[in-house]
């Protein structure tokens, strides 16, 4: 039989194999983007930090629990917890709230043009690096408690009764109310952008089925249903798959994390934090493979990468030759 800590190394493992490859291949293939046509629609721009996002969350915390779960490396000393826990904590936030921006700014896309929403849609892509820069800026203030109160379970630091047990690391709250409140900050950080992506992730939906019966309609009208919005309502359609995705995994994640907080005393096992983690990360190492799956232009020039690693190798063969 494995052991426990076996079992906690080959699940981050796998998340770090999917994860870690998925989300360099959406950078890679949007920096190729850029190389090739100097600038990014805003929708992609949105896509990129978001995979640069997820795939800190997968670094920090998958790969090195992975590591330390196997006895090959161990970086979580007291200044290793403080980093690890505050920069997952930093960017998980972000890539909630990204998956939000994604949604809400593809649910302006395909609003009517000429509405009042096609504006407030420019509006958002001139102002794009402000908001970006407000994410970070807000997301790293509210992870700021990370770094107060972590410390590594390798020393004697004596622990509260309110502390959170993380497995080589705890979160070791002051007092119950500090905790409480601290926990509850962080809910309201994940419930609000979860409640606001599934209102744009209905309204995109209302919007799909309006335009479809509209198409029908000039088909049957003897008019040709014209493709010029497509590209939208695809990239719409794989928003609400995200979406989907976010709510169903970081609603587990927060209902764990509610558990947590009702019990009084520490725990003695790092289970529900183990879960708590494998879920939030399970979305940030599966999405890409759902951008690359569905967006053609990561899709492309990762083709054209593909393609071109043969050929180089065939020409390096007839030089040698």
């Amino acid at each position: 039989m494995p052991s426990d800590m076996s079992v906690r190394g080959m699940l981050f493992l796998s998340l770090t194999i999917v994860g870690v490859p998925g989300n360099i291949a959406v950078i890679v293939a949007f920096l190729l983007l850029i190389l090739q046509e100097s600038w990014l629609l805003a929708a992609d721009a949105i896509v990129l930090h978001l995979s640069c996002a997820n795939l800190l969350v997968v670094v920090v915390r998958c790969l090195l629990e992975m590591l330390a779960s196997f006895h090959l490396a161990n970086v979580f000393g007291d200044v290793g917890c403080k980093g690890v826990i505050f920069i997952y904590r930093t960017s998980r936030a972000l890539s909630i709230w990204l998956t939000f921006l994604l949604s809400a700014y593809q649910c302006l896309s395909i609003a009517p043009p000429g509405s009042r929403w096609a504006s407030v849609r420019v509006l958002v892509a001139q102002n794009l690096p402000i908001v970006f820069l407000f994410l970070w800026v807000l997301h790293t203030s509210m992870s700021a408690g990370a770094i107060q109160f972590s410390v590594s379970s390798k020393n004697d630091t004596t622990l509260a009764t309110s502390a959170i047990n993380v497995q080589f690391c705890y979160v070791n709250f002051p007092s119950g109310s500090v905790k409480e409140v601290y926990g509850a900050l962080q809910v309201s950080r994940d419930v609000v952008p979860m409640t606001l992506m599934t209102l744009t992730s209905l309204i995109i939906l209302v919007l799909l089925y309006k335009h479809s019966q509209h198409l029908k309609g000039l088909r049957g009208d003897g008019h040709a249903g014209g493709g010029s919005c497509g590209s939208e309502q695809r990239a719409a359609k794989v928003v609400v798959v995200l979406v989907t995705m976010y709510v169903v995994l970081y609603g587990v994640d927060n209902g764990l994390w509610v558990y947590t907080l009702t019990v009084r005393r520490t725990m003695s096992s790092s289970l529900i934090s183990d879960l708590r983690v494998f879920f939030s990360s399970l979305y940030a190492a599966v999405s890409p493979l759902v951008i690359i799956a569905s967006n053609r232009k990561v899709n492309s020039r990762l083709r054209c990468v593909a393609q071109e690693k043969p050929l180089l190798g065939k020409t390096a063969y007839l030089r040698s030759i």
